[in-house]
């Protein structure tokens, strides 16, 4: 086996090890959305309930900032960490709207 040969094989298996962990982790983040929107339905029933509007924009800027904050420390693209927690926040809405409708039924 020549040098060129063994380096490519090390790369090889480093790379199945780092997709491994990448795996791992998008299975987590799965798991921990999932939590989160377990959660979430149950504060969306508790508005229902209470008649709460679905959005809460002062509690949105609030986790806009704190996870802005966060993505800095963890030296994530701000930006991005504002768009992912956008797209949840929009979902989560959505399921709270949903939520109401189906209680004034």
């Amino acid at each position: 086996m020549t040098d060129d040969d063994t380096a490519a094989s090390q790369a090889a298996d480093r790379l199945l090890e780092l997709r491994g962990s990448i795996d791992n982790i998008d299975a987590a983040l799965i798991h921990l959305l999932a939590e989160r929107f377990k959660l979430t339905e149950s504060v969306g029933v508790l508005k229902a309930d209470h008649g709460l509007p679905p959005a809460d924009e002062a509690r949105e800027a609030r986790q806009v900032a704190r996870l802005r904050r966060l993505a800095e420390d963890s030296h994530l693209d701000p930006e991005f960490a504002e768009k992912f927690l956008a797209f949840i926040v929009a979902e989560v809405i959505h399921h709270h709207e949903r939520i109401a409708e189906s209680r004034e039924s």
